[in-house]
C-alpha cells in the first residue's frame, strides 16, 4: 500500500492524469458526486480543483469548525501546563512533557497512518477518523484525573494530539485547495483565525469557570474530568455531522490538473517529490517556528509570575492566565488583520514583515529586565506583541510551501503538518533552561529558532517571487474568467523519475463549467 516517504506510492502518474483530460469533469459534477459519500481514488480527476468561491463556502465553513476545536484544545494545553505544576508538584521542565506528548503525536501520525489515510480514503473520512481519535483521548482524561497521574495525562494528551494531527493533515490542505488558487493563503488564514479564537476562549474559561473551584490548596482536578468529558461528547457528535456534510473531494490528480492549467503563468514543471526543495525548506521553517511559538505560549504564565515578584504564586498564576488570554486575543486579531491584508498585499511580503517584527519584539522581551521588586510591564508588553506578529506565520508558511506541488500535494501537506512536532522539542529545551536561568533569559531559545524560520520568507522573496505571484493572477475557479490555456506535458516517466525535465506541447485546456 506504500507508506513511503519518497518514490511511487499512491500519487497519480502524469499519464494517468492526461488520459482523463480529454473530458474534464466540471466542479458541479464533483459536488454532485460527493453526495454519494463514497471515498474517491486519489488518481481520479474529479473537477473539484475548479470549485468557485460560491461553491466552496459550505465545505470551507464546516471545516473551519475544526480549527476552532483544536484552537480550544491548544489553549487548554497551555493553562494545564501551569496548573499541573501546582496540582501535581512538578517542575517547569517536567511539565513540558504535556507539550512533548501532544506535539510528539504530530511527528508520527502525518508521516504514517493519517498521511496514508487521507490519500487512500479522502478528506471526509480522515476528518471522521481524527475526530474519533480525539474523542478517545478526551475520555482518557477522566481516569488520569482520578489517579492524579501525570503520566496518564501525558498519554491522554498523546492520543488527543494524534486525533488533532490527523485533522490537521486533512483540514489544512483542504482549506488551501478548496476554491480558487489565487485565494489559497486568504482562505487558510481566515479559517485559522477561528483557531485563534478558540485559543482565546479556552484560557478565559479555564480561569473563570474550569479552574474556579480548585480547592484551597489549588490541587483539585475534578473540573478537568468534566471538561474533557464534554469535549468527547461534542467531537463524537461532530464526526457524525461530517459524514452527512458536503465535502467534495479534491484529489492529487485534481491538483496536478490545476497546476497544468496555470502552467503558462507559473512555469510549473512536475518534479519528483525528492526535488521539491521549497517544500523541505518550508518544513524546516515550520518546525522551528511552531516549536518557538509553543515554547513561548507554554511558558507565558511562568514569564508573568517571574515578572511579578510582588504577587504570591497563586494570584500571579491566575492573573497570568488572564494576561495570556489577552495575548491570545492579540494573536487572533493579528490573524484577522493578516487575512485582510492578503486581499491587497502579497502573502510573501506579509510573511517577511511579520517574522521580522517577531525578531525585534522577542529580543526586547529578553533585554528588558524591569525593576528588581516591581512588575516588569515593559518585558510583558513586548512578549505580548510577539504573539500578535506570530499570528499569520503558520498558515502562510503552509500554503506557500505546497504551492506548485501538483500530484504531491497531500503528501507534501503531511510533511508540513508533521513539522508541528517542533512543539515537542523546543518547549522542553526552554523549560530546562528556564529552571536554571529564569524564563525571561531562557527566551533566547525560541529566538534562535525564529532565526531559522526567518530564512524561509527571505528565500521566497529572493528566489520564488515570480512563481508565487503568478498564482495570485490565476483565473481557475473565478466565475466567468476560467478560459485558461496551459501546456499539457508529453511525459517520459522514466526520465521524470530521474528528475529530468519534461517536454511540453501547447494544448488549449477546456474551461471549467460553473454551477
Amino acid at each position: 500500500m506504500g507508506i513511503k516517504l519518497f518514490g511511487k506510492a499512491q500519487e497519480p502518474t502524469l499519464n494517468e492524469i492526461h488520459e482523463q483530460q480529454e473530458r474534464r469533469p466540471s466542479a458541479a459534477e464533483a459536488i454532485a458526486a460527493d453526495r454519494q459519500r463514497k471515498s474517491v481514488s486519489d488518481r481520479k480527476v474529479t473537477g473539484a480543483s475548479q470549485i468557485t468561491v460560491r461553491q466552496s463556502i459550505v465545505p470551507v465553513s464546516l471545516v473551519t469548525i475544526l480549527f476552532f476545536l483544536w484552537g480550544f484544545a491548544y489553549g487548554l494545553l497551555d493553562v494545564l501546563n501551569s496548573r499541573f505544576q501546582t496540582a501535581l508538584n512538578i517542575t517547569q521542565g517536567q511539565s513540558s512533557g504535556l507539550q512533548g506528548a501532544y506535539f510528539g503525536a504530530y511527528f508520527i501520525g502525518p508521516l504514517t497512518y493519517s498521511g496514508w489515510f487521507v490519500r487512500r480514503f479522502g478528506y471526509r473520512y480522515t476528518f471522521m477518523l481524527g475526530l474519533g481519535i480525539y474523542c478517545v483521548g478526551a475520555l482518557m482524561f477522566w481516569p488520569s484525573a482520578v489517579k492524579r497521574s501525570f503520566g496518564g495525562f501525558c498519554g491522554s494528551m498523546f492520543i488527543v494530539g494524534s486525533g488533532l494531527s490527523t485533522l490537521e493533515t486533512s483540514a489544512n490542505p483542504y482549506i488551501a485547495v478548496c476554491g480558487p488558487p489565487r485565494w489559497s493563503e486568504f482562505r487558510l488564514e481566515l479559517a485559522q483565525s477561528f483557531q485563534a479564537v478558540g485559543s482565546v476562549v479556552a484560557p478565559v474559561l479555564a480561569s473563570y469557570v474550569i479552574f474556579k473551584n480548585i480547592g484551597e490548596d489549588g490541587k483539585s482536578l475534578e473540573s478537568v474530568q468534566w471538561v474533557y468529558l464534554g469535549i468527547a461528547a461534542f467531537v463524537g457528535l461532530l464526526a457524525v455531522v461530517f459524514y452527512f456534510s458536503p465535502i467534495p473531494e479534491v484529489t492529487d490528480a485534481d491538483m496536478a490538473d490545476q497546476a497544468e492549467m496555470t502552467q503558462s503563468q507559473t512555469g510549473y514543471v512536475d518534479k519528483p517529490l525528492r526535488k521539491q526543495y521549497t517544500l523541505f525548506w518550508g518544513v524546516a521553517a515550520q518546525f522551528s517556528y511552531v516549536g518557538a511559538q509553543v515554547a513561548i505560549a507554554g511558558y507565558f504564565i511562568n514569564y508573568y509570575t517571574q515578572a511579578r515578584p510582588d504577587l504570591n504564586i497563586k494570584v500571579a498564576q491566575k492573573q497570568g492566565a488572564n494576561f495570556y488570554a489577552i495575548a491570545q486575543a492579540l494573536f487572533a486579531i493579528g490573524r484577522f488583520a493578516a487575512a485582510g491584508l492578503m486581499w491587497i498585499a502579497k502573502p510573501r511580503w506579509i510573511l517577511l514583515t511579520f517574522q521580522t517584527a517577531i525578531m525585534v519584539f522577542i529580543s526586547l522581551a529578553i533585554a528588558i529586565a524591569g525593576p528588581k521588586d516591581g512588575a516588569n510591564w515593559g518585558g510583558l508588553s513586548m512578549l505580548m506583541m510577539v504573539l500578535f506578529f506570530e499570528s499569520c506565520i503558520f498558515p502562510t508558511i503552509f500554503t506557500l510551501s505546497i504551492r506548485g506541488l501538483g500530484r504531491h500535494t497531500k503528501r507534501g501537506a503531511s510533511f508540513i503538518v508533521s513539522s508541528i512536532c517542533g512543539g515537542a522539542v523546543i518547549p522542553a529545551i526552554l523549560g530546562n533552561v528556564a529552571d536554571v536561568v529564569g524564563t525571561r533569559k531562557a527566551m533566547v531559545v525560541p529566538l534562535s529558532f525564529f532565526v531559522i524560520a526567518w530564512s524561509f520568507p527571505i528565500y521566497l522573496n529572493l528566489c520564488k517571487a515570480k512563481e508565487l505571484d503568478a498564482y495570485r493572477e490565476s483565473n481557475v475557479g473565478i466565475e466567468g474568467r476560467q478560459n485558461e490555456k496551459g501546456p499539457v506535458p508529453a511525459v517520459n516517466e522514466a526520465s521524470l523519475e530521474k528528475g529530468e525535465g519534461i517536454e511540453t506541447q501547447e494544448l488549449e485546456v477546456s474551461p471549467a463549467r460553473d454551477l
